[in-house]
């Protein structure tokens, strides 16, 4: 087993027993991340491929300033956000203020499985399932989301409360069971 210093290494020779093994020790972490942006199969692992392309071509410019790992899991989301940029009319605008949040469900959630969140939050209309993922899942701020998607960030704001709330009537109206 190589390490990632071996891999990044190897990839920048070109070698391609480098390139198949780090594929292999990140390809599965990477299509879940592909996944959360596009919920179909094939089409995530087109992401991947391209994804990979893109750590193939740039691997030279990893800095050693952070997780490798982290530096390959950016390139996958902006790769996902890439083929995916909402224009801004699929946006209704609204005020914070305007959104109620029902908390009752709060332990809910936490009785949920990985499997069965990941499929609520799949079942998200796409803006609410890409600005909920880039900031819960991926640590995005409300500004970097917005600077990524090219919207405002009051938009992103909403957005991730229309998302909440969405998730919160989703699990009033499942037939999930809970113990």
């Amino acid at each position: 087993m190589y390490t990632d210093e071996e891999l990044i290494r190897g990839c920048i020779a070109n070698d391609r027993h480098c390139q198949r093994a780090l594929f292999e020790k990140y390809a599965g972490k990477m299509l879940s991340v592909c996944r959360r942006y596009e919920s179909n199969h094939a089409p995530a692992e087109d992401l991947l491929q391209e994804g990979f392309i893109k750590i193939f071509k740039s691997i030279s410019t990893f800095r050693h300033q952070g997780a490798f790992e982290g530096w390959i899991r950016r390139i996958m989301v902006n790769t996902a956000l890439s083929s995916y940029r909402m224009p801004p009319a699929q946006y209704n605008q609204v005020e914070l203020s305007e959104v109620k949040l029902n908390n009752s469900d709060a332990s809910a959630i936490d009785r949920l499985s990985e499997k069965d969140l990941l499929q609520l939050i799949d079942s998200l209309p796409d803006g609410y399932k890409t600005v909920f993922n880039l900031y819960v899942i991926e640590g995005y701020s409300h500004k970097e989301i917005a600077d990524l998607l090219k919207i405002n960030e009051g938009t992103s704001r909403s957005q991730f409360s229309k998302a909440k709330t969405a998730l919160q009537e989703k699990l009033k109206q499942s037939e999930i069971t809970f113990a």
